[in-house]
């Protein structure tokens, strides 16, 4: 039997691992190991935790490494905090493969953890291209990395470039779009309110039934412009006479700033027509956003389930610079006047027909069955040109 680890550090890491996370707990040839840390055991973010064992997955081990204070310093330090306390719990439950998410932050420790104890590390979403330090993270780990599950035919011609194997890469698609396939299956049975099941705070309007959602997360290379950001689209929603459900950002460095601009909204009484969520299931909030007239803000979730739904969504920004998007997409600067020309075009246009750019929802399957064949992973590693 294999011992699977996978290390959660944030919100957006477990609603793409979870589809993956239900096959590889049913696989009798693997025991899953289930590390939660960082954000992800943190009551400000959400406690992502509560949601994985509500889900039915049994945590192995807890690691509290963030440095909270959402600065530069703090993500370092939590990264190399993060090095520390993982590195103890990999020589404890022993694991025979590391997986990790993505490019957040915090993932780093994990690559590094892995990489310096000799244990085989499976990447899943690399060769994506998006700007900012997400950037830098997600092919650091490329390159730490041994076997690759990646999104699509072009994230895979990127890692190959990037002097890996071609046959340590897997086309597996996106697994939160597994997320998104059922939510789309099961939309009319999934419907609920989201004031009712979950304890936002703010202004709600009479009529909630047309809305708008917001996620807007701090770019860690334009911090010093994370409110000026934030003004913008606070301006431009409070400006139409629509619910808001806006999400609280990930704890990235200029987090603090973010909610500072919020808060200064709301103590002018600016903010009548928004309410203010920390999080949900992955389940919950794509059923929530398929509900919605668009959402707007930075978050890769409008690049990619909402392409699969096919809901409208106004990015702004660079955040998202060069990740493959579909026609859903409406790319905006940070004005108030181009977000409320994006937000017009779409309520008076039909909605695009959903793409599976990024998959057609089998991903989780996939990577659960890729992952139960591999034998005999090599971790030394050599360029291949």
């Amino acid at each position: 039997m294999k011992n699977v680890c996978v290390v959660i550090t944030a919100r957006p890491s477990y609603s793409r691992i979870r589809s993956a996370l239900l096959y590889l707990k049913e696989d009798p040839n693997i025991n899953l190991q289930i590390v939660a840390g960082a954000s992800a055991v943190l009551d400000t973010y959400g406690k992502v935790v509560n949601q994985i064992m509500k889900d039915g997955f049994n945590i192995t081990a807890t690691v509290f490494n963030a440095v909270e204070g959402e600065k530069l310093v703090c993500s370092a330090k939590t990264t190399g905090l993060g090095i520390i306390e993982l590195s103890t719990v990999f020589n404890n439950i022993k694991p025979d493969y590391v997986i990790t998410i993505a490019d957040r932050f915090e993932t780093m420790a994990t690559a590094i953890a892995a990489s310096y104890m000799n244990i085989p590390l499976i990447h899943i979403q690399g060769g994506e291209v998006t700007g900012n330090i997400d950037e830098k993270v997600r092919h650091a780990i490329t390159k730490l990395a041994d076997v690759h599950l990646v999104s699509t035919s072009l994230a895979k011609e990127r890692v190959i470039k990037m002097g890996e194997k071609p046959e340590s890469i897997y086309i597996t698609g996106c697994p939160s779009i597994d997320i998104a396939k059922n939510a789309l299956i099961n939309y009319n049975t999934l419907k609920f309110d989201p004031v009712k099941k979950y304890n936002g705070v703010g202004n709600l309007l009479a009529d909630r039934n047309e809305y708008i959602v917001v996620m807007q997360h701090p770019v860690t290379t334009e911090i010093e412009d994370a409110r000026k950001q934030t003004q913008c689209i606070l301006e431009a929603v409070e400006s139409i006479d629509k619910q808001i459900y806006w999400f609280w950002p990930n704890v990235d460095a200029g987090a603090d700033e973010v909610s500072k601009e919020i808060r200064i909204h709301r103590e002018k009484d600016l903010t009548n027509n928004i309410y203010f969520f920390k999080n949900m299931s992955p389940i919950d909030f794509l059923v929530l956003l398929m509900g919605s007239q668009c959402i707007i803000g930075n978050s890769s979730v409008a690049i990619r389930e909402c392409s699969y739904l096919g809901v409208p969504a106004i990015n702004i920004g660079n955040r998202q610079i060069g990740r493959e998007r579909g026609q859903n997409v409406i790319d905006v600067s940070y004005t108030k006047n181009d977000i409320l020309k994006a937000y017009n075009y779409i309520i008076n246009h039909e909605r695009c027909i959903g793409e599976e750019l990024y998959g057609n929802g089998e991903a989780g399957k996939e990577i659960a069955k890729i992952i139960s064949q591999l034998e005999n992973i090599s971790i030394n590693k050599i360029l291949n040109y």
